[in-house]
């Protein structure tokens, strides 16, 4: 009789924990749904199906078939979106702020605490940035386009030539300082914002950089970690071993998805920090979103923990750069998710090649530390076991993929890839809405083939 009550209590048990994973799903769909059609449409002005077509597949697969059912209310007036998912609780909601772009509310928030999220207080330059001098703007911005230049970049569009799951949308390549090849699919165009996926890391590493040059930080030592209280073993882990992914902390599998973060609307503060150590740091290469988190944590808390670290990214990089169609987003509560969560367009990408290939400088005034171009390009510490190798958040190719010594790159999932070859003076950018789980693009042979072009 006792087993047969232990058995059955076990069996409900079993259930409810069914229950309350398949509703907790169910939000982190919602949340999906929410957070990439406020983003695909308050940032890059596209429509509903658009972002279905493009954001809504091919990734997350596992949250796919539910996000199908869940239906969506867009509020354009309040630059909101809200997807119901659980008869009991609010919706999830993703609320849209000026130049921040979106940010998900926490599960179970309702609409009204959209007006107390973080607000970005520092302003652009006066003028039309777009009718300035590129590559501070886009006038003069392009030079001819050799026809094999020309042809390559056609062929990138085409699925059947890098890969059966690539599906680019957009190519460019600058050269000497101009652009001298640019191409875009139907609906997107020199200004239309795109998710960069983990391209943002090395945004991340920009970041960092101008707070070294204006003495705020220091990559060698410990990072600022307020979270770490004195005497955590995590304390001792710089920001340099962060930027390397050589943290020794423990990810939730391969990549360290950090569903919490991106559609569940948690807190960096929240999540990020709460990893515990696994490797001793320096000792071993494991890519993970929360060492970028955790590295910008570090950054924000060098800068107070105010509104000067949140106006930060935008008045100290991209209105100094001209990258004036780009959106950065935050949690809740004001930390960037810059592993990731970054809107931007294929100009603005090209603008953040040409500083690191003019090694941090911009008009004449130095906005990254001298060397710090190199810095990003050099190995250190643990090295990914194979493929390409890893600097500073930005990934080290050359000769083992046919391509020339020194180059680095910007790569993100679904196909976010920015070439920087200082021996070439170029910067190659490519787009795309590669799928989950299919073939990809070949990146390696895309350089290739565009450097033969050129040549």
């Amino acid at each position: 009789m006792r087993r047969a009550m232990v058995a059955a209590a076990l069996v409900m048990m079993s259930g409810s924990a069914t229950a309350q994973e398949d509703v907790h799903a169910r939000a982190l769909a919602a949340g999906y749904k929410a957070a990439f059609l406020c983003s695909g449409i308050f940032n890059a002005g596209q429509t509903e199906a658009q972002v279905a077509a493009d954001d809504l597949e091919g990734i997350y697969r596992q949250y796919q078939a539910i996000v199908r059912t869940l239906p969506a209310r867009v509020d354009h007036a309040a630059h909101m979106v809200s997807v119901d998912y659980s008869p009991g609780l609010p919706p999830r909601i993703a609320a849209w702020r000026p130049r921040l772009g979106c940010t998900q509310l926490p599960i179970g928030a309702g609409a009204d605490m959209a007006a107390r999220l973080p607000q970005l207080t520092a302003r652009p330059p006066a003028g039309n940035p777009d009718q300035r001098a590129w590559p501070d703007g886009d006038v003069g911005a392009t030079a001819p386009t050799p026809p094999r230049l020309a042809a390559a970049a056609e062929r990138a569009f085409e699925p059947s030539v890098y890969g059966a799951g690539s599906r680019t949308t957009a190519v460019m390549v600058v050269k000497d300082g101009r652009i001298v090849a640019e191409r875009y699919r139907s609906g997107y165009d020199l200004h239309t914002p795109q998710r960069t996926w983990s391209a943002a890391k090395s945004i991340t590493a920009t970041v960092i950089g101008r707070a070294v040059q204006l003495g705020r930080i220091k990559v060698e030592a410990p990072a600022r970690v307020p979270e770490w209280r004195p005497g955590d073993p995590r304390a001792a882990i710089t920001l340099a071993q962060l930027m390397h992914m050589n943290s020794g902390l423990w990810t939730d599998g391969p990549g360290n998805r950090t569903d919490e973060v991106y559609l569940g609307g948690g807190a960096v503060t929240q999540w990020a920090t709460a990893m515990p150590l696994e490797a001793t740091p320096g000792t071993r290469f494991r890519y993970a979103n929360n060492d970028t988190l955790l590295a910008v944590r570090s950054v924000r808390s060098a800068l107070g923990d105010g509104q000067a670290a949140i106006d930060f990214p935008y008045a100290e990089v991209f209105w100094r750069i001209g990258m004036n169609h780009t959106f950065a987003e935050t949690d809740w509560q004001g930390n960037y998710v810059l592993s990731s969560q970054v809107w931007t367009t294929a100009r603005d990408l090209a603008r953040l090649g040409l500083l690191y290939l003019n090694d941090g400088v911009w008009g004449g005034e130095r906005l990254l530390p001298q060397g710090w171009s190199r810095f990003v390009a050099t190995p250190a510490g643990a090295q990914p076991p194979s493929g390409a190798g890893y600097g500073a958040f930005f990934w080290l190719y050359g000769p083992a993929q046919g391509l020339p010594e020194g180059t680095y790159l910007m790569n993100g999932n679904r196909g976010q890839y920015v070439f920087v070859i200082p021996s070439r003076k170029l910067v190659i950018v490519r787009r795309g809405f590669d799928r989950e789980g299919e073939p990809g693009f070949d990146i390696a042979r895309f350089g290739r083939d565009m450097l033969a072009a050129i040549d």
